[in-house]
């Protein structure tokens, strides 16, 4: 069920892009509500379904409707791409998002909350004094920091100084290391360490910068949870002249001299000179790399020590736990929609790395005690095996265990790029739009 889900979002994306871009689309469904596998589970008794728990759910649940858990859930950065391209695309006018509380790390066996303002900086137990300094010193470097002009370098070449050196340059120790790297840089493992520094900057402005637009965290939610958003895509789609059919069994698709030429469904053949799907339609075309697990927890109350937020993020940097890769908690809560009053819905997850994935994610689940419900699923990880140039069948990743939407949009621009030759750029396809429709 979980693989469905963010291809449909890719699915959404993209089709409302290339709406816009003026070419005629199809967007084809199996499923006969928007969101494919569904983006998010309404009524919680489906839920229970779905993960073959004996139901009905008990009545301390809250009413069955007022639920809408995300399989997936990731946070929106406010100044990230997704945001960028729902604004580009209007489709923010269908959708109504609210800041995430916070954004918590987790060092020594306790959560600390990431500070977002400078005041929070010098009053963070995260650090002490000397540090706190040094800290700030590479905060302003960073944001003064502007790849066209090397006045603002100080002796560092952004394409060829590693991250590891800049971390030195300005004496800073492992745990504010962990912390950059991982809470504000958001790595799921140290590689980022021996690569040029250039995206890892850009990714702490992109951090600081979203953090600036609101202030608590640099994170947003839709209210009534992500399902929200390929409803607002296929809207999008349809305004441009695009066609959208639900309930639409997939049969075959059909490849003539190694080229796809049309899909079959319900005996009609609809004819198309480019596909875009994701790997469930396509077993024999994509590998497996790994497997994510997550677990979506109910709770009756906010995490502890989190200063009872009614949504936030915890990050579980991989060396405070002896990993490889971060592991991830997402809440949320009445407060966007998604629960019944008074519960929270946590999600945990991360890269499996051993034979017993569950117990990989017990750090993560202490910090959520006590949990009245676990629901619990590994999926796995898939890739195209090709990039889709001679089929033109290009094919999406299924999610990682990031919990916020950078990796997806690097995904769409990746197969944007496959399909049209061409870099995606924003400002290029609002001329484009303004070409085709005149100016708003």
């Amino acid at each position: 069920p979980w693989e469905k889900y963010n291809a449909v979002i890719i699915e959404c994306i993209l089709s409302g892009i290339m709406s816009v871009n003026g070419k005629k689309v199809l967007h084809m469904d199996q499923n006969p509500y928007y969101g494919g596998e569904s983006a998010s589970i309404t009524p919680l008794e489906d839920l229970y379904k779905r993960f073959k728990l004996p139901g009905p759910p008990p009545a301390s649940m809250g009413r069955g409707r007022d639920w809408n858990v995300d399989l997936i859930p990731k946070f929106l950065m406010a100044n990230g791409q997704l945001v960028k391209m729902l604004l580009y695309t209007e489709v923010t006018r269908y959708l109504d998002f609210k800041v995430i509380e916070g954004s918590f790390v987790y060092k020594g066996g306790k959560i600390y909350k990431v500070p977002s303002t400078e005041a929070e900086a010098l009053a963070s137990s995260l650090m002490g004094l000397f540090e706190k300094r040094r800290f700030r010193k590479f905060l302003v470097y960073i944001a003064n920091f502007d790849e066209k002009d090397t006045r603002t370098f100080e002796g560092i070449d952004p394409k060829k100084t590693t991250m590891r050196d800049v971390y030195k340059k300005f004496d800073l120790g492992q745990d504010v290391i962990d912390f950059t790297g991982h809470a504000l840089a958001l790595y799921r493992t140290d590689d980022y360490l021996d690569q040029p520094c250039c995206e890892t900057i850009n990714r702490i402005k992109l951090y600081s910068e979203s953090l600036a637009r609101y202030g608590k965290s640099p994170y947003l939610y839709p209210l009534y949870g992500l399902g929200e958003l390929p409803q607002g895509f296929a809207r999008l789609s349809a305004i441009y002249g695009g066609t959208y059919m639900l309930n639409k069994p997939i049969e075959e698709i059909i490849v003539q001299n190694g080229k796809v030429i049309g899909v079959k469904s319900e005996g009609e053949i609809a004819r198309c000179k480019q596909l875009i799907c994701d790997p469930s339609y396509v077993k024999d075309r994509v590998e497996k790399v790994g497997q994510v697990i997550r677990v979506i927890c109910v709770l009756s109350h906010p995490i502890k020590n989190t200063n009872d937020a009614n949504s936030c993020q915890i990050i579980i940097p991989q060396n405070q736990v002896n990993r490889k890769s971060d592991i991830y908690v997402c809440m949320i809560s009445s407060a966007h929609n998604v629960a019944a009053q008074g519960k929270y819905i946590a999600i945990v997850s991360t890269t499996v790395e051993t034979k017993e994935p569950e117990k990989e994610i017990r750090p993560a689940l202490e910090l959520l005690e006590p949990i009245e419900q676990k629901f619990v699923s590994i999926s796995d990880l898939l890739v195209p095996k090709d990039l889709g140039t001679e089929s033109q069948i290009f094919i999406s990743r299924t999610y990682d265990a990031t919990t916020h939407f950078e990796t997806t949009c690097d995904d769409i621009k990746n197969i944007y790029k496959r399909m049209t030759g061409s870099e995606f750029d924003f400002e290029e396809m609002k001329r484009k739009k303004n070409d085709i429709y005149g100016e708003d």
